[in-house]
């Protein structure tokens, strides 16, 4: 299975808890954006109620970049959700949680807040199924009020096994499971129209 398609599963295993999530998608770094199987991605996760934000169009780190392309690599992922899903995204992931007084800037200027998670389950670093699943169970220990989580959706067994774990001992432990928007109290969207055409 092509590993960009496990965003299907996270989303279904969502939905059956009567939870929502935030999907961070870039333009052009497994797949373009603009293929039709990522363009169903895109708009399947959208219409399953969950949040879609920018990760920036091929995954930079935008702490090596200019001014100029800071706005490509945010412009290209807003127009191509804009076209794909009618939103006009209001927040923004910087890869690898890198960013700078020039990102924020440029974050600043094109309306969309930058976002850094507070709990890594640290799959994209090498960490097994149980050590994600035994550092959701430390900082679930910990009660913070909130819980803004970084998990990959191109790890399989991220989305196969830690995930449900973590939504059982979330939900458990008395947490709501909601899009970054509501867990922060702020839209989703600078902007939300119809549907555009994908060039």
């Amino acid at each position: 299975m092509n590993p960009i398609g496990f965003s299907y599963d996270i989303s279904k295993a969502l939905v059956a808890a009567n939870a929502t999530g935030t999907f961070f998608f870039n333009g052009d770094n497994y797949e373009c954006i603009y293929n039709a199987d990522e363009i169903k991605r895109v708009r399947y996760a959208f219409d399953k109620g969950h949040q879609v934000a920018s990760h920036t169009w091929a995954h930079k780190d935008l702490t090596t970049l200019t001014w100029d392309q800071i706005h490509d690599e945010m412009w290209r992922v807003e127009l191509a959700l804009s076209r794909i899903v009618g939103v006009v995204p209001a927040f923004m992931r910087p890869p690898y949680g890198n960013y700078n007084d020039l990102v924020r800037q440029a974050s600043a200027v094109r309306g969309q807040k930058l976002v850094i998670w507070d709990f890594d389950s640290e799959d994209s670093i090498g960490a097994t199924p149980a050590e994600s699943e035994a550092n959701y169970d430390d900082v679930i220990s910990e009660r913070p009020n909130t819980i803004l989580a970084l998990n990959h959706e191109t790890i399989e067994t991220t989305v196969h096994q830690v995930l449900p774990y973590a939504i059982q001992e979330l939900q458990a432990a008395g947490y709501r499971l909601v899009s970054l928007a509501e867990c922060v109290g702020l839209p989703a969207y600078q902007s939300v129209g119809p549907r555009g055409t994908p060039d």
